[in-house]
């Protein structure tokens, strides 16, 4: 992804550039060089969110306008493999995709540019006198073509080709980051079912063995339990979000505690230290709560004794760190590598580390480091993107 991304800012820079040097010597002439480049990196980055929602008849017709002024082109087409999905320009009224724009798509076919040097038109009113197709590529396939209609006959100049093939490279760019990102969508749903289905018949029968020991001679507080558990597992079960705030996470995070201190008793101890300030960064659903199982799992019930568990988030350069604290065995560096990968067993680590680096990038990948004196550090950073919007 972040290949991709880089070769798009160089092709959308690459683009931008050669319209506004095209902008600038137009025959008006009346164009400064830095005008032009405003003009072209506009047009540039205006069409780019609905190019990134795919290549659909709504998408080009919302970026054809962007595309012909980033082209200053008379006319632009976009098309997919089968049909022209808009037009926008000149002309537009004379070109109409049942007709001359099918016969133009037909030669269009295989992978190079095309020049059509003169058009034949039924309306000699039409002012769209010659074309060039260029092809879409998606995933080194051919999925659609970009057509640019020109006022004069002859050949398109070269640097008129030169801006419709890097226009087209812009455009194919931004329709395959559109498929990647509805493929890590898809990944990260993927990974948060398989993390619900990990985590219920686990923690489902400790909870009711613990909540069937409280019946009899804690009514009152069993059933305080069974609300918990009740909020549990429609967090867990809900509206499918992959992303919440700190805050709903913290709340599903409590719910899960109050069940494990049932089971425990005095054996836990928990300490939550989490600021108002932090609780509106967004987070991968079901984030935290892996992470507290893990330092409750190692801390307190392979000990066999009591242990203590913190949470503490604090806001930090304009990102939110969420430490997890045990004071349990701790585990050795050279094995830190092989828990987050999965190779010891366990996926709620390695799930988490995995949507935090898909979702915002290597350095926000999970961290496991020695405690203070003993224990285990999990750390979970995530950009404060709430203070960021409201900055």
């Amino acid at each position: 992804m972040d290949l991709l991304l880089g070769l798009l800012l160089g092709v959308g820079l690459s683009a931008a550039g050669m319209a506004a040097w095209w902008v600038s010597r137009r025959p008006r002439g009346l164009v400064p060089d830095a005008a032009g480049m405003q003009t072209a990196l506009h047009a540039a980055t205006a069409m780019l969110p609905d190019l990134r929602q795919g290549l659909t008849p709504r998408t080009a017709e919302l970026a054809a306008p962007w595309v012909r002024a980033l082209t200053c082109a008379t006319a632009i087409a976009i098309a997919d493999r089968r049909a022209v999905l808009a037009i926008d320009g000149e002309g537009r009224e004379q070109v109409r995709p049942g007709d001359q724009l099918s016969r133009l798509l037909e030669r269009a076919r295989d992978d190079r540019v095309h020049i059509l040097p003169r058009l034949v038109s039924s309306d000699p009113a039409c002012p769209l006198h010659s074309a060039a197709i260029a092809p879409l590529f998606v995933g080194g396939e051919r999925a659609g073509a970009l057509i640019a209609f020109y006022g004069h006959d002859g050949r398109p100049r070269r640097h008129e080709l030169r801006v419709i093939t890097e226009a087209a490279s812009l455009v194919s760019a931004q329709i395959e980051l559109s498929i990647l990102a509805d493929r890590e969508e898809r990944l990260a749903r993927a990974e948060l079912r398989a993390l619900r289905a990990q985590i219920s018949p686990h923690f489902t029968y400790n909870a009711l063995a613990a909540i069937a020991g409280d019946i009899h001679e804690r009514p009152d507080e069993a059933r305080e339990l069974l609300i918990d558990f009740a909020e549990f597992t429609r967090y867990l079960f809900g509206d499918g979000r992959p992303y919440v705030s700190l805050a709903d996470e913290l709340r599903h995070v409590e719910h899960y505690l109050r069940l494990e201190q049932a089971r425990f008793r005095d054996r836990l101890t928990v300490v939550i230290d989490v600021p108002d300030e932090t609780q509106l960064a967004v987070v991968p659903a079901l984030s935290l709560q892996p992470l507290v199982e893990n330092a409750i799992r190692h801390g307190v019930e392979r000990s066999g004794g009591s242990g203590r568990v913190e949470i503490i988030a604090t806001a930090h350069k304009g990102d939110v760190m969420v430490r997890v604290l045990d004071d349990g065995p701790g585990i050795a560096p050279d094995r830190v590598q092989d828990v987050l990968s999965g190779a010891t067993g366990g996926i709620g680590l390695p799930n988490v580390d995995a949507r935090l680096r898909a979702t915002f990038g290597e350095r926000y990948a999970l961290r496991l480091e020695p405690g203070p004196q003993q224990g285990t550090i999990a750390i979970m950073t995530v950009p404060h993107l709430a203070a960021q919007a409201a900055a």
